[in-house]
């Protein structure tokens, strides 16, 4: 099955870039760009691709308020946010609007190739570099509470597999820890998600930092 994505970046440049990158990988098909976060939702409403290349700063509409848009409107395309080390304090911002995952924009073209196959399988990608960063961030804002309670309503299990996730453990690892099978934890994951009412992997964890379940600091 072909993967098709939608390059947002204001720089031409860039899009071109990304277009010679992607293009050269058989499963990869780069539908359309967007010059804006305007035109990004837009195309992406329209084209409804797997996976977008979002950049945070745009003009007309920013990275987040685009990624926030598609989110409100249903659209099922994930984003993975592209960022430099002078944006990354609005990371937090995009993971929240509903982005599935974030890159540096330097990152090695396997990185990025990988990011965009992992999303468009369904999962979400933090990039090393910047998850630091980002936890950090956690650390200086005080516990919140989700609502309605969709925290309580989580089994013993199905926290300590958040738990787990929350620290960078995969699927193999959380299996490994807990002595169950991967099919398991899956099926563990799926739930805590619909009782979160998050989209992945990324908007889980960051819901175990945000109420507190887990510490910045904790490995």
């Amino acid at each position: 099955m072909t993967i098709s994505v939608v390059v947002a970046d204001d720089q031409a440049m860039l899009r071109t870039g990304f277009r010679l990158i992607l293009g050269e990988e058989a499963d990869i098909e780069v539908v359309a760009d967007a010059a804006d976060g305007r035109e990004a939702v837009e195309v992406c409403n329209r084209l409804r691709p797997d996976v977008v290349l979002m950049d945070i700063r745009m003009p007309r509409l920013d990275g987040i308020a685009a990624t926030k848009e598609l989110a409100a409107t249903g659209c099922p395309t994930k984003v993975l946010i592209l960022t430099t080390f002078d944006a990354d304090d609005l990371v937090y911002g995009a993971l929240r609007a509903g982005a599935s995952g974030y890159l540096l924009k330097d990152a090695p073209a396997d990185q990025l190739i990988h990011a965009i196959r992992v999303l468009a399988d369904g999962g979400a990608l933090l990039a090393p570099e910047l998850t630091r960063r980002l936890i950090a961030q956690f650390a200086a804002q005080p516990p919140a509470a989700l609502p309605s309670g969709r925290l309580d309503a989580l089994t013993d299990r199905e926290r300590e597999v958040l738990v787990l996730m929350a620290k960078g453990r995969s699927n193999t690892e959380i299996a490994r820890d807990l002595v169950v099978s991967e099919a398991t934890v899956k099926t563990h994951i799926s739930r805590l998600f619909d009782k979160l009412e998050v989209r992945d992997r990324a908007q889980a964890v960051i819901a175990a930092y945000e109420t507190g379940l887990v510490s910045p600091g904790q490995a």
